[in-house]
């Protein structure tokens, strides 16, 4: 009999889940075309490219669409079951209520793993999606008169880059450091090329080394291998993403950048963070939603969309202040990032404690 229950509860809460999860994203883009349709219209964008531009942008918008997704597909499954005495039959069958929404909590790990995926797929999509809007430029094939801050901390200055060549000229990479212990370093070349495998070769230069101990090197060269420098002529070009356009680990080098560089990178830190709260939120979200269904025999439909819709205003009211609250400094980002899923966790333990077995 649990079986059969396991497949019933799972059932009605899976198919549920996915009328949500697919309808919330085009609420999403038709929201955003609306906003945006003048912009579209003075690019001369034709109605196929704006089309396939919010289908490369649909996982971003299906992982949003998550937490969501999941506390109406949760509310309706136990609300419905509690309106139709379901609940109590199982509570009489010797079933209790935390077994019963076991098929939820594991659908909600799964879920969660699914949303952690999609978070690190969307941001390469979500870039495409701008690029075919024109909001940002696609890859330039080479670059002049820059400056560079690597991920390693060094600050490089190039002349001229091609891409297609793996070329450099002009080339100047350094790395200064404010602590007398750590090794500083100077190198200048009239041009370097790159390979995939072995990284970049500089070419008719020279190299000046101090250590911490104040102990300077010098030497010319006419080839050096170089591991001071990882990035590819492809990333030496690339313009800066915006946030939803990068990885976990991305954002975590931008904010490594951003704070060398004396910049405040608390934005940056939060929307890290966020990757992955979002996703778990989905789980979260069912831990609160399933006891709170259980609290009205009353109202069918019409209460399961207002309970929802009131949670889902918390939830975003919680997500925006602390996230503004770490974007400004004054929480940290970590914190900002996941308190609101902290808040809704602590609510459903309490809920679930609470609730009759």
């Amino acid at each position: 009999m649990i079986r059969i229950l396991d497949r019933l509860v799972a059932r009605s809460f899976i198919r549920l889940f996915i009328i949500f999860v697919l309808g919330a994203p085009m609420l999403f883009t038709l929201g955003d075309a609306v906003e945006n349709l003048d912009r579209y219209l003075d690019r001369g964008l034709s109605f196929g490219q704006v089309s396939l531009s919010y289908l490369y942008q649909f996982p971003q918008f299906m992982l949003w669409s998550f937490p969501i997704a999941s506390l109406l597909a949760a509310v309706f499954t136990i609300h419905q079951m509690t309106a139709h005495n379901e609940i109590m039959a199982t509570k009489a069958g010797g079933i209790s209520f935390h077994r019963l929404i076991l098929p939820l909590v594991a659908l909600g790990v799964i879920l969660t793993g699914a949303g952690l995926v999609l978070a690190e797929v969307s941001p390469e999509l979500t870039r495409k999606a701008a690029e075919i809007r024109e909001e940002r430029s696609g890859r330039s094939e080479w670059r002049s008169n820059f400056v560079y801050m690597t991920d390693a901390g060094e600050a490089l200055s190039v002349r001229r880059l091609v891409v297609a060549e793996g070329l450099m000229q002009g080339v100047v990479l350094e790395r200064p450091s404010e602590n007398p212990e750590e090794p500083y370093f100077h190198l200048v070349a009239e041009r370097a090329d790159y390979d995939p495998d072995s990284g970049w070769t500089f070419r008719q230069g020279y190299y000046r080394y101090l250590d911490g101990d104040g102990r300077e090197r010098a030497y010319s060269f006419d080839q050096y291998y170089g591991r001071e420098l990882r990035e590819s002529p492809e990333e030496l070009v690339e313009e800066p993403r915006h946030e939803d356009e990068m990885t976990y680990a991305e954002l975590g080098r931008l904010a490594d950048r951003i704070r060398r560089s004396g910049g405040d990178p608390y934005r940056v830190e939060v929307k890290r963070e966020q990757k992955l709260a979002i996703p778990v939120a989905t789980l979260i979200i069912i831990l609160f939603g399933a006891p709170l269904a259980t609290s009205s025999h009353r109202g069918g439909t019409a209460f399961g969309v207002g309970l929802s819709l009131g949670t889902t205003i918390l939830y975003m009211m919680l997500f925006r202040v602390a996230g503004a609250l770490g974007t400004a400094g004054a929480i940290n980002p970590l914190v900002a990032a996941w308190l609101p899923n902290g808040i809704f966790l602590a609510a459903g333990i309490y809920l679930l404690i609470r609730v009759r077995t």
